[in-house]
């Protein structure tokens, strides 16, 4: 399945132990519901670690980049609820990038998301995100197992935007420039396909990617009981 928007914002972290359950019922009961109730928001994921690191990866899929830019999103940004002001303090080692997404396809939601991290030079933008886009993700989204591919660009801008809820944070909080998601039904699956997509990245320059697979834990969208 694509991606339900063409925005997205991307967050992995860490969690200190002794959080752990406060930051489920906050997450579930909370603030994935505040988020995805943000106008132009549509859906929003969490997922735990299988394999690699961070912990946690959370997915929120908008509308368009300029929802994640907008004034409804920094206004609840900026007003951090008490329950937040006490759970995100617990956060270690986050990346947070707000994104623009550059090429989606696949046939559905897979319950395991393959996460790669990397970076682009300035000088190669244009070839390597034309040749990601034309010929080396469209065969990915039709390999066995998988159900989409998603190339999603960060928006530096906006990913380092200073709000009050980001300064709660405890620690600096890295943004990956490029991103490449694999969901599908299995660990083989995204793990062959990622595979075949490292090389493609190295020759374009990249470093080899930070790069974590996920167990989906949550979804959630508008409504509870909306489906999908």
């Amino acid at each position: 399945m694509s991606l339900a928007g063409f925005g997205t914002v991307a967050i992995w972290h860490d969690l200190l132990p002794e959080a752990r359950d406060d930051f489920y019922e906050w997450h579930n009961r909370e603030h994935m519901p505040e988020r995805v109730g943000i106008p132009g928001f549509r859906r929003g994921r969490r997922y735990v670690a299988i394999s690699g690191s961070p912990e946690y990866f959370n997915l929120y899929e908008a509308d368009s980049p300029e929802v994640l830019s907008g004034q409804d999103y920094l206004n609840r940004l900026n007003a951090p609820t008490a329950w937040t002001r006490r759970v995100i303090p617990s956060f270690r080692n986050v990346a947070r990038s707000v994104c623009r997404v550059a090429f989606t396809n696949g046939v559905g939601s897979g319950g395991v998301m393959l996460t790669l991290r990397f970076a682009i030079d300035e000088a190669r933008r244009e070839s390597t995100l034309d040749a990601l886009r034309r010929r080396v993700l469209p065969p990915l989204a039709y390999r066995k197992g998988v159900a989409g591919v998603h190339l999603c660009i960060a928006d530096e801008a906006a990913s380092n935007i200073e709000t009050a809820e980001r300064k709660t944070r405890a620690n600096a909080t890295l943004v990956p420039s490029w991103i490449v998601l694999i969901e599908g039904i299995s660990v083989p699956d995204v793990d062959g396909a990622a595979d075949d997509l490292v090389p493609a990245l190295a020759a374009h320059g990249a470093p080899p990617p930070e790069r974590a697979v996920y167990r989906l834990e949550h979804t959630r969208l508008k409504t509870p009981w909306a489906a999908g």
